[in-house]
């Protein structure tokens, strides 16, 4: 047996693998076809049985079944959550760091420097400074625990690194009670714990109530407590609301503390002449977390953190052992390394595929897409609003819609009715919308940020929204 994993025969490597590019693109030129989802419970016992060692023709055809089993959210009626659809241009950035294999922890090579430029960009791309550090991550849930990371052992002059959260007890944070989980899972993984993340109640509009936050500081500092970071949300999942960066940045500057903003999918928004000023006071974060695979449209997975204070990211994570030390030359120079800026040596080359989508696209064909689905949700809306038999329970001008079934159900049946349609929405491959609460209330919740969702996706949703919610009310 050959030592070798190559192919024995080159020539018929390269028919076997055009072969798969075409079934590969016949998938992808087909998005917009068949169901938005349909349920993998019946591949179940082909997943199950011996695969190991069964040949290539047997690896083809799996992967091949594989394709129609997605989340859906390549189609243009994927509504749930919040997905980008990604692009082709994916797909050949894919091929090309697959060939390369390289190693993005750190050395001195090409990807190193592309990840780099990215960073550089971004950092030009929301006002932050030339030397922003930065790093592409899986996504926003571990940008945002680099950035508190770096946040925490910055204020307690980086003992915790070597005593643990012993040698700096008393730590709090604030965020909205509208924020991500993400932000109570980085305090509970740094040792914080989550309960040490305040969480400040929302005003009506779903956005953190910057008098209440005050009032939180000057208590915890009179308890005896040292506030260190405030996080404010850029686009709440619930209903994609805002906080207000500009009077945040304000509080964080007077009372000296990290100001963190969690822009997961709103980010995108900077790519908008039209919607750009829905950020205004990002510029003054300390750092930002993102995902590049949201709103952007690149293939997953790609997230950032940009972090105005280099010297203290890199602080909170270099290390310099034998096997990682620099030299003036040659593969191992060109330090510092993404490696001295987060936890993972073998990290995979995520941010060619971002290069690729800003150079083939470009900032103006980004924003558009953006514009796009802004104007399809508020399309959404107006016919919520028009419909007797629809109620709107959550619209904040962007790219959100909550909204429910009303006509002829029980207040103590909207839950279990909205419910039904949804599931019903998902199973029949039509569309797939999610459910949230809005004021305690659930909702059906209509995501847009796909590039290829049209204007006339949206009468499809509300039309089979109306009739999945007449035959359950007739039904019951």
């Amino acid at each position: 047996m050959s030592q070798t994993l190559d192919p024995a025969d080159w020539q018929a490597f390269r028919a076997r693998a055009r072969a798969m590019l075409d079934t590969v693109l016949d998938h992808m030129e087909r998005y917009e076809e068949g169901p938005v989802w349909q349920s993998p419970d019946d591949i179940d016992a082909s997943l199950s049985k011996d695969l190991l060692a069964q040949g290539e023709e047997t690896a083809d055809a799996e992967l091949t079944k594989l394709m129609q089993y997605g989340v859906g959210n390549t189609h243009p009626r994927f509504f749930g959550w919040v997905h980008g659809a990604g692009t082709p241009t994916g797909l050949i950035a894919e091929m090309v760091a697959a060939s390369m294999n390289a190693n993005c922890g750190g050395r001195n090579h090409a990807a190193i420097k592309v990840e780099r430029a990215v960073i550089s960009y971004c950092a030009e791309l929301f006002g932050l400074p030339a030397n922003t550090s930065g790093l592409i991550t899986t996504g926003t849930s571990m940008a945002t625990v680099l950035a508190l990371k770096s946040a925490r052992d910055r204020v307690t002059g980086y003992v915790m690194r070597k005593g643990g959260v012993t040698a700096a007890p008393g730590l709090v944070g604030y965020t909205s009670a509208g924020a991500h989980a993400c932000l109570s899972r980085a305090f509970d993984l740094l040792g914080l714990g989550s309960s040490a993340l305040r969480q400040i109640p929302k005003d009506e509009r779903g956005r953190l109530q910057t008098d209440l936050l005050n009032e939180a500081i000057s208590a915890d500092r009179a308890k005896g407590l040292t506030p260190f970071a405030i996080c404010a949300t850029a686009g709440t999942v619930n209903r994609g609301a805002i906080d207000d960066l500009t009077a945040i940045a304000e509080i964080a500057a007077t009372e000296q503390l990290w100001f963190h903003v969690d822009a997961a999918f709103a980010a995108a928004l900077q790519f908008s002449e039209t919607h750009k000023h829905r950020l205004a006071g990002i510029e003054r974060a300390d750092s930002i977390a993102f995902d590049f695979h949201k709103w952007m449209q690149v293939n997953y997975d790609a997230g950032c953190v940009l972090i105005r204070d280099e010297d203290a990211h890199r602080h909170a994570f270099s290390e310099d052992p034998d096997y990682l030390s620099a030299l003036p030359r040659g593969l191992g120079s060109n330090k510092p390394w993404p490696v001295d800026y987060g936890p993972e040596l073998s990290r995979g080359f995520r941010a060619l595929k971002v290069w690729m989508q800003l150079i083939e696209h470009g900032h103006q064909k980004l924003g558009a897409v953006v514009d796009a689905n802004i104007d399809q949700a508020g399309h959404l809306a107006a016919l919520v609003e028009q419909s007797d038999e629809l109620e709107l329970l959550s619209y904040e001008d962007l790219n959100i819609c909550c909204f429910r079934y009303v006509a002829g159900v029980a207040p103590e049946d909207l839950d279990e009715v909205n419910t039904e349609i949804v599931v019903r929405l998902q199973e029949c491959g039509i569309a797939a919308p999610s459910t949230t609460k809005v004021r305690g209330e659930l909702a059906i919740r209509v995501n847009i940020t796909n590039h290829r969702t049209r204007m006339s996706d949206m009468p499809v949703l509300t039309e089979a929204i109306v009739q999945f919610g007449r035959e359950i009310v007739a039904g019951r």
